[in-house]
């Protein structure tokens, strides 16, 4: 990349400063050199951080108690504990005691042949039928029919409203009104990287115009914004996917700058960047939505809009190990607060400025 940047690259790194990043992690995440990263913070009267090996001399040359030693990293093995297996079955030879869910059986059964998880089935099983069971019955009884695998995911710790993750996934069946027929809906997404909060929103199709609603719509449920947003390299945000070079969507870049929000688009060829975000989307296609037709979009809304409030903001997160809506909380103050008029009612598409007029007809339809 050259050392002169595009006007939304400086607005992307001096971001990405005040937010206190090193230099070696905003190279890693957008592709500057840091030299060039540097210049600009610099420039902006933003300080850096000092690079460890200077930070490291510093700290060597005060005097100060000694280090603790490191903990042995292989400890003798008969005094450690083994890890136990948390999908191993009991021991066959104890007499089993029958499961709750034997009464069930059938409409366990009946869920999986459509897809169903073992989360969705234990909660349709209590709304549906007063099942007064844990979901760990409900697992045990899942897995003795077809058996579970665990699945690693890396995890990428920020702190409270730093970041979200947006992106698309797919929606339910959902019968069309002007054919009668079943459509596919689209499945947008926005989870925020700290306490896993997250906003599912429904839609038929899907523009640059649409992207930017569902974003407006997301941010109000939050009740405010983060300061960076990472998406994939759909079009609706990058217009021009690139290694290093990515061009944000203009229309897309000028809504979120209304709301003091940086676009980071991930990498390409680095899918890990948003996985909290692929594993919201896949959460929601499993459990609420798997297997479920629906009548009409706004029917599909409210079945999304009661389980999130139901189920998913009230689960113990199974990384974090806490309640969702808990940790939640503790972030939404750290949010930014929302500006007083949405997109379109902003002073800065007025048409004053010239080139505003495209912009203004394209965020006029903005809610």
């Amino acid at each position: 990349m050259a050392n002169v940047l595009r006007p939304d690259e400086q607005e992307q790194v001096r971001a990405l400063g005040r937010l206190g990043w090193s230099l070696r992690r905003i190279e890693r995440e957008t592709g500057v050199r840091r030299e060039t990263v540097r210049k600009y913070l610099s420039e902006a009267g933003i300080q850096t951080r000092e690079p460890r090996a200077r930070r490291l001399l510093r700290a060597a040359s005060t005097e100060g108690p000694d280090p603790k030693p490191a903990s042995d990293p292989f400890p003798d093995s008969a005094t450690s504990k083994p890890a136990s297996d948390p999908f191993a079955d009991s021991d066959d030879s104890e007499p089993r005691v029958p499961s709750q869910c034997e009464p069930y059986r059938s409409l366990i059964e009946e869920a999986l042949s459509r897809g169903r998880n073992a989360m969705a089935i234990w909660q349709d099983l209590c709304d549906r039928h007063g099942f007064g069971g844990h979901y760990e019955s409900v697992k045990r009884f899942v897995r003795r029919l077809r058996g579970r695998q665990a699945v690693p995911h890396p995890r990428i710790e920020t702190t409270p409203g730093e970041e979200a993750q947006v992106d698309y996934g797919t929606g339910p069946w959902v019968r069309d009104p002007s054919t009668g027929k079943w459509r596919r809906t689209r499945l947008f997404a926005l989870t925020l990287g700290h306490s896993r909060k997250a906003v599912w929103l429904l839609t038929w199709s899907s523009s640059v115009r649409t992207w930017c609603e569902l974003h407006e719509q997301a941010f109000r449920r939050l009740g405010g914004t983060p300061r960076l947003i990472v998406l994939d390299n759909l079009r609706e945000g990058v217009i021009r996917p690139d290694v290093y070079d990515p061009a944000i969507n203009p229309l897309y870049r000028e809504c979120l700058k209304h709301y003091g929000v940086v676009a980071m688009p991930a990498r390409v060829r680095e899918p890990n960047r948003k996985g909290k975000v692929e594993s919201s989307v896949g959460f929601a296609q499993k459990t609420p939505l798997r297997g479920m037709r629906f009548e009409s979009i706004e029917e599909a809304r409210r079945h999304l809009d009661q389980w999130t409030s139901r189920w998913a903001d009230t689960r113990i997160h199974g990384t974090t190990k806490r309640q969702v809506a808990a940790m939640f909380d503790e972030e939404r103050g750290a949010l930014q607060p929302l500006p007083v008029q949405p997109t379109a009612q902003s002073p800065r598409f007025t048409g004053r400025a010239p080139g505003d007029e495209v912009l203004v007809a394209m965020l006029a339809p903005l809610r």
